[in-house]
């Protein structure tokens, strides 16, 4: 009996022994991952509850036969139980909050995706650039004569209207040059008027000189048919009857008049272009004619010179950079001053990314920095052939050197519809969001 009992007991405590390794190795897994679990605990009495590897274990009285796993269960038990009562404080708080952080996270990840959801939505089918300002027409007022100036009469940032003068020059200068080709005008109409009485008297002498020189002729002719039978009958008489001086008389007189045939004959060839002398007559009429434009001209110029002597407004715009007083001496096509027009538009510079599907005509909403509460609507009018470094003073070579990709910019004209206010002016060159409406 005595062997039996012995043998149960070792049999018992071998399955004490085994049962006590695998609750070791469970409450040090659960030590490990809950190390103040495996603290000893309290009820509400204050006593003490057996532990797991207590005095319910068989196994444990076992254990602490072993020393060396006795110490080493011994050194984690002690340092479980000494740990500080904050850190088992600290670990319920965290357990209270991980709800909480979780709730927030997920939260965060909603917000997240909703807004980026919202930003695909808002943003799909729409480009928008900041890369954009304000443009317009601005023109350039420059006297066209030169000359000092006597009167300014608009102050800067003023709205002047086509027409509106905005400074004077002295005019006495030109007022004296027309005065003087005035009077040369004058002289030219009297000069014409006398040639034009010059060539109706032409139109009457000249064929009557022809007649004079006709009858001229005829009658040099019959007095050297006179003079030659004279000759001839002093030649046929005897010496007795007639003297040598009679024959030298008659002699002279029939060479005499012969000469004057002569004459009369070249005075009737001078007299024949009668036509010709009265085209002569007509055309000294048309060259002072002529002259009396000229004379006009330089009239009308002087006119000319006057009313450019009072500078105005080519359109109607605002003064700019004006740089012209009183009393400054000006020279003709000196800049002193510019116009912004009225007619504003903006010119957004794109990627050449952004331009496929953006067509003439599609709406545009425009936002303006300086004004916030501005609500601008406009549309494209057109896309410029060529992007803003192909127009620039050194446009890059792209053929030289190393090459690097650089996205390229292409200025887009977009024309304001609607939304502009009287009381807030627009200036040029003011930045501007545009955004276009591809769809």
């Amino acid at each position: 009996m005595l062997d039996v009992d012995t043998d149960r007991s070792r049999g018992s405590r071998r399955r004490d022994d085994d049962d006590g390794d695998r609750d070791e190795r469970r409450s040090r897994s659960r030590y490990d991952d809950k190390p103040t679990d495996d603290r000893p605990r309290r009820n509400s009495d204050g006593d003490r509850y057996e532990d797991d590897r207590g005095r319910e274990n068989p196994g444990s009285s076992e254990r602490r036969q072993r020393p060396g796993r006795d110490r080493a269960e011994g050194t984690d038990d002690e340092k479980a139980s000494e740990a500080p009562k904050d850190d088992r404080d600290d670990e319920r708080a965290r357990k209270k909050r991980r709800p909480v952080v979780i709730g927030i996270a997920a939260v965060a990840a909603l917000l997240l995706v909703g807004g980026g959801l919202y930003y695909w939505l808002s943003t799909r089918g729409k480009i928008s650039t900041d890369d954009a300002y304000t443009d317009g027409n601005i023109v350039n007022v420059a006297p066209q004569v030169a000359g000092q100036v006597i009167a300014l009469e608009v102050t800067d940032n003023q709205f002047v209207r086509k027409g509106d003068p905005l400074f004077r020059i002295d005019p006495r200068q030109f007022q004296f040059s027309r005065e003087q080709a005035q009077g040369q005008l004058d002289a030219s109409n009297a000069q014409i008027r006398n040639q034009k009485l010059g060539v109706e008297i032409a139109r009457k002498n000249f064929p009557a000189a022809l007649q004079l020189a006709q009858a001229n002729l005829d009658s040099a002719k019959a007095n050297l048919a006179l003079q030659q039978a004279n000759y001839d009958r002093q030649r046929s008489l005897p010496k007795l009857a007639t003297t040598q001086q009679d024959v030298d008389t008659t002699a002279s007189n029939y060479q005499q008049a012969k000469a004057q045939v002569e004459q009369a004959q070249a005075r009737l060839v001078q007299a024949m272009p009668v036509q010709q002398n009265i085209g002569q007559s007509e055309q000294q009429v048309d060259q002072l004619q002529g002259q009396a434009e000229q004379a006009k001209a330089q009239v009308e110029q002087a006119n000319l010179n006057i009313d450019w002597s009072v500078v105005r407004a080519p359109q109607d715009g605002w003064v700019t950079r004006r740089n012209v007083n009183a009393g400054d001496y000006l020279t003709a096509g000196q800049q002193v001053m510019s116009l912004v027009t009225t007619d504003v538009w903006v010119t957004a510079n794109y990627k050449e990314t952004e331009l496929d599907g953006m067509r003439a005509g599609q709406r545009v909403k425009i936002a303006v920095d300086a004004y916030p509460d501005l609500d601008l609507q406009g549309h494209v009018d057109s896309v410029q052939r060529g992007s803003g470094s192909k127009f620039s003073a050194f446009p890059a070579e792209n053929a030289t050197g190393n090459f690097i990709k650089i996205v390229q910019r292409v200025p887009v004209k977009i024309v304001i519809d609607s939304g502009l206010r009287k009381d807030e002016p627009l200036p040029l060159g003011v930045s501007v969001v545009p955004t276009v409406m591809l769809k």
